[in-house]
């Protein structure tokens, strides 16, 4: 474990194998498994990251927010009880309390000259390989369903989903190579 510049460890804190922490409070209770990296991040108590994990500046978890393997996060407000729990990208991102975050979410936001927010609410669920193109708030209650690319904005208690029909093609050979 590495501990760099100003880091505060509360109470019963628990540290993997592999960790790297610097300019960084991390509340009691917490567990940071192995092989994390959390840097001017801020962690409230009962918060878990890892194994691989990546906390950025301005990272900031509450009270008993999880945050699992292979999620980054940068910029972004993770609510109290809310959980990433693997394979997303939370950047520039405020989100509420008791969110679901599902695998491969992306919160979109960079648009190549400028970065946006994205801003969801308490009590949503967002569903696997779930896209928010910035800038776009997701209102209180909403449920985003697995594989949707989020443009606009949503209000409180909505079901959002958009997808491509899926299209089979009956007899469909793949290409063989030529000798």
């Amino acid at each position: 474990v590495i501990l760099e510049g100003n880091v505060t460890l509360g109470n019963r804190v628990k540290i993997g194998t592999g960790c790297v922490i610097k300019n960084s409070v991390i509340g009691d209770d917490c567990e940071i498994s192995p092989y994390s990296v959390v840097e001017d991040a801020h962690l409230e108590a009962a918060c878990t990251i890892g194994p691989f994990a990546r906390l950025r500046p301005g990272a900031e978890l509450l009270e008993g927010a999880h945050v699992g393997n292979f999620v980054e996060m940068k910029k972004a407000r993770l609510g109290k009880g809310s959980k990433a729990g693997h394979l997303t990208y939370l950047g520039d991102a405020e989100i509420g309390d008791n969110v679901n975050i599902g695998a491969g979410t992306i919160t979109c936001n960079y648009d190549g000259a400028n970065k946006f927010k994205t801003i969801i609410g308490d009590d949503v669920f967002v569903g696997s390989d779930t896209q928010l193109v910035a800038p776009v708030t997701v209102g209180k209650g909403v449920t985003i369903a697995a594989g949707t690319t989020v443009t606009r904005d949503v209000a409180e208690n909505e079901l959002v989903l958009s997808r491509v029909p899926q299209v089979s093609k009956q007899g469909w050979k793949r290409p063989v190579k030529k000798k």
